[in-house]
């Protein structure tokens, strides 16, 4: 049987081929309805800017088949949230990035906490590198561990949710390669981080969670940054930058900032720094103009809104 009788009328297709968007791109598993892998890159600039996730929707990816695309009527109820792989935070500079993040191809089932928490200040760290290394690429995605039965025995067992059974992964990764800038003789830095989907307190650091780059590899089936020559180009990000995650009251306060950011009334903006107050934490003087210019805005909204009750 030759080659061309094989082909004559298609191979099956996967769906696998890499799809490009504005600062992401990803490979999608049309049968789990989450992605393979999504690589982004990020620097200052990208983390700066006006673009506002409350513009910003959960939807379905155009690119996707609809019978192979999650829904958000599959994550409604399910008692998991909807994880960005690249995060929205990465990309203040661009309306348009920010918004192609809600695409539900660039989206897994992941555990509330971990999303909030954990996970979340993974991220703010991926963009504190920023400030030291011109260029950061980073890849996300989900895995499927195997566990071992009461019996002894290896077994791949996942739950699903939402009528397309979109796949819920045990553990999630993160590889990150930064280069201090383009015209540097430093070596490149990386590192390699697999996050079990589950709450994750503030008493556990991320180098807790790094793995070597080969059994993450060998645990996904991905080759990273295959074009980096990882044996000898590189060197352990977290032997020279800290790793280090932002502590609770840091997070606490960075969180407290975008809820006040999002206030739409006075009474809401009360509330979120009485809850503060309550919680012992210190305002820092960030957070205190952000709550002071507003409450300006909401003031001048409320006034202007009364003027024209009375008009009408």
């Amino acid at each position: 049987m030759t080659e061309s009788v094989l082909e004559k009328y298609g191979f099956p297709a996967a769906g696998t081929q890499i799809r490009y968007y504005t600062n992401h791109a990803l490979s999608y598993d049309q049968a789990k309805r989450v992605p393979r892998w999504v690589i982004e890159h990020i620097s200052k600039h990208k983390t700066l800017g006006n673009a506002d996730r409350q513009h910003c929707k959960f939807r379905p990816d155009p690119s996707i088949p609809s019978m192979f695309s999650a829904m958000n009527e599959d994550y409604i109820g399910s008692g998991w949230s909807r994880g960005h792989m690249a995060p929205a935070g990465d990309n203040k500079y661009s309306p348009k990035a920010m918004a192609e993040t809600f695409y539900l191809s660039n989206i897994v089932p992941q555990n509330y906490e971990n999303n909030a928490g954990f996970w979340n200040r993974i991220e703010m760290y991926c963009r504190e590198l920023t400030e030291r290394f011109e260029d950061v690429w980073i890849v996300s995605g989900p895995l499927t561990l195997s566990q071992v039965d009461d019996d002894g025995r290896k077994k791949v067992v996942y739950q699903v949710i939402g009528k397309d059974d979109v796949a819920v992964p045990s553990h999630l990764y993160k590889v990150i390669l930064a280069r201090r800038s383009e015209t540097s003789t430093d070596p490149l830095v990386l590192g390699a981080f697999m996050v079990p989907n589950d709450p994750i307190s503030f008493d556990h650091q991320l180098l807790e969670f790094q793995v070597s780059i080969e059994d993450l590899e060998r645990t996904s089936g991905l080759v990273f940054f295959p074009q980096v020559n990882k044996a000898k180009d590189v060197r352990n990000i977290c032997e020279v930058d800290t790793c280090k995650l932002i502590d609770l009251e840091e997070f606490t306060l960075y969180i407290t900032t975008r809820k006040l950011q999002s206030a739409r009334t006075l009474e809401r903006l009360g509330k979120i720094m009485s809850e503060l107050q309550e919680k012992g934490i210190k305002p820092n003087d960030y957070l205190l103009k952000v709550y002071q210019k507003k409450a300006e805005e909401l003031a001048i909204q409320k006034s202007t809104e009364g003027r024209e009750g009375r008009a009408g």
